[in-house]
């Protein structure tokens, strides 16, 4: 039988998982295991928990949280934190949300969060839109520096082989599916796409390749 949980390197053994037994919900990792406490905080401010239900960063208070990053204080600083009693709650920089029945959603990554026009856009809706197109094999997409919107989404898109699809194609299967202030600004269609080991797409690898073109072409 195959469980699934969640948890992360800093927090060592698995923090979350789906009963053994019992309800397991479409989308969710599960619920916390005995010993682990979680709460779900205001992304901008780790002192504010939010209600049930409400979308925000995840925090978890457990013994097996690890005591931190060897000689890098300030990222430690950064991720565990002790309140006035001395409890430390590592804060996993993951957003989610705890249903009614104690389980948990994970829609996103904190640091991917493309912040639009005064609006928040999670990378994760605009690919699963995206991925859901017939010419479609794989698609990642991350924000960029826009001096008017402050930030603006691009989409990096690998068809199908054999496929075809236009920039316009995408963008109207975006319009229909999608707020207007989702949509995709961009869309480039390329061979492959940056991976971890495990086969995540590395957003931000693919805000650096950007970059770089970006300051190739200010030099030409």
């Amino acid at each position: 039988m195959i469980v699934e949980g969640y948890s992360l390197t800093e927090a060592q053994m698995a923090a979350v998982a789906n009963p053994v037994r019992g309800e397991k919900k479409t989308g969710s990792v599960g619920m916390p295991l005995p010993d682990v406490g979680m709460t779900i905080v205001d992304p901008d401010d780790g002192s504010i928990v939010l209600p049930q239900g409400e979308l925000g960063e995840i925090a978890i208070r457990a013994p097996q949280i690890m005591q931190g990053y060897w000689r890098r204080p300030e990222e430690t600083k950064e991720m565990v934190r002790e309140d006035a009693d001395g409890n430390r709650t590592l804060y996993t920089g993951d957003l989610g949300y705890i249903d009614a029945d104690g389980y948990l959603f994970i829609v996103d990554r904190k640091k991917d969060l493309i912040k639009t026009s005064g609006y928040q856009v999670w990378p994760r809706e605009i690919e699963e839109v995206i991925s859901a197109h017939p010419a479609v094999h794989e698609v990642g997409v991350a924000g960029l520096p826009d001096k008017m919107r402050g930030e603006k989404a691009k989409a990096w898109i690998v068809l199908n082989e054999g496929a075809t699809a236009t920039e316009a194609d995408m963008k109207a299967w975006c319009r229909e599916r999608l707020a207007a202030y989702k949509v995709p600004a961009k869309y480039e269609f390329v061979s492959e796409l940056p991976k971890t080991q495990v086969g995540k797409v590395l957003r931000r690898a693919l805000r650096e390749s950007e970059s770089k073109v970006a300051q190739e072409d200010k030099i030409e």
